[in-house]
């Protein structure tokens, strides 16, 4: 069983959508043809949770899967199949300077299917990793460097999400959501990141991130990732009110839509929260832009997408 967890703050009404609560494209509230709704993961139920990780003591975290200890032997079978890989590996090499394969798969097809099975099989260090180095990912290029306050339990997006991105997700469904969230050096900042890890196809992935793109659905703030607020963090008054600026982002080579989502730590309210892309403009004179809130948000959302495709793409892969 999972450690109890602290109750984030209660959810504050969304902003009002520009289309009467509708997003273009989508309607009806129906799961896809035979999946249930609200989503459900098509797998077994998931095992218990592992105790909490000793972190720092101001760190509250979940481990979202046990990793098994590695046995002597069974690193010595490994070393065995390594050698055999290595002799199949260069009779298919030989193969295809022989024989052109036109129906060979994508380079990428090994990180699509890997990365569906990441979220119980990695380390949460992996996913999320206690510090997370900006290099160059602050305004004006500026250095940042986060530091990790909580990790959520692994679980199903409804209730996570407020109910019209709930509806734009919906078509890919939600196998697992993973969350984070993080403080800047300074701790006057917070930012929740997370990973929607979808039982869609690369075609639907694909239509997915089209429909953001095209609709601007990722610009809407009917539309913005809720917080990950933990009572007794710098980030326990990070609520619905106090989000300042976010990103979304679909992926297309692999079956997972990353986000972020950042605000004040002091918990003062954001009236008009603005996409990271337009709080990134040089010159911006609005709060979120001045404290460099869509810098958070871009920054960290994007180098736990590089984790993610790094950990997929990893010799060893996901166990």
């Amino acid at each position: 069983m999972a450690p109890p967890q602290p109750s984030a703050p209660a959810p504050s009404a969304a902003p009002a959508s520009p289309n009467g609560g509708r997003v273009p494209g989508i309607s009806g509230t129906e799961g896809p043809p035979g999946s249930p709704w609200p989503w459900t993961s098509h797998g077994p139920p998931p095992q218990p949770y592992a105790g909490a990780l000793p972190e720092t003591p101001t760190e509250i975290t979940t481990r979202l899967r046990p990793i098994r200890d590695r046995h002597p032997a069974r690193t010595a079978g490994a070393v065995v199949c390594v050698v055999l890989g290595l002799g199949l590996i260069g009779g298919a090499v030989t193969g295809s300077w022989l024989v052109d394969d036109s129906a060979a798969s994508p380079a990428s097809r090994p990180l699509y299917t890997d990365a569906r099975t990441l979220w119980h099989s990695v380390p949460v260090d992996t996913l999320f990793p206690r510090t997370i180095k900006g290099d160059g990912a602050g305004p004006g290029g500026a250095d940042r460097v986060w530091t990790r306050v909580a990790v959520a339990p692994d679980g199903p997006c409804t209730g996570a999400f407020d109910p019209l991105l709930l509806k734009a997700l919906r078509p890919v469904g939600c196998m697992r959501l993973l969350r984070a969230t993080y403080t800047d050096a300074t701790t006057s900042s917070v930012t929740t990141v997370g990973m929607v890890v979808t039982e869609a196809d690369r075609d639907a992935m694909a239509a997915l991130r089209k429909r953001f793109s095209e609709e601007g659905l990722d610009e809407r703030a009917d539309l913005m990732p809720r917080t990950y607020a933990v009572p007794g963090t710098v980030a326990a008054g990070f609520g619905d009110r106090q989000r300042a600026s976010w990103t979304i982002s679909v992926l297309t080579d692999a079956p997972v839509v990353v986000f972020a989502v950042s605000g004040f730590a002091d918990g003062r309210p954001v009236a008009e929260p603005m996409p990271a892309a337009e709080a990134m403009v040089p010159g911006d004179t609005s709060a979120p832009a001045q404290a460099g809130l869509g810098h958070e948000a871009k920054g960290i959302a994007d180098r736990v997408e590089r984790a993610l495709r790094k950990s997929a793409t990893s010799p060893e892969g996901p166990e």
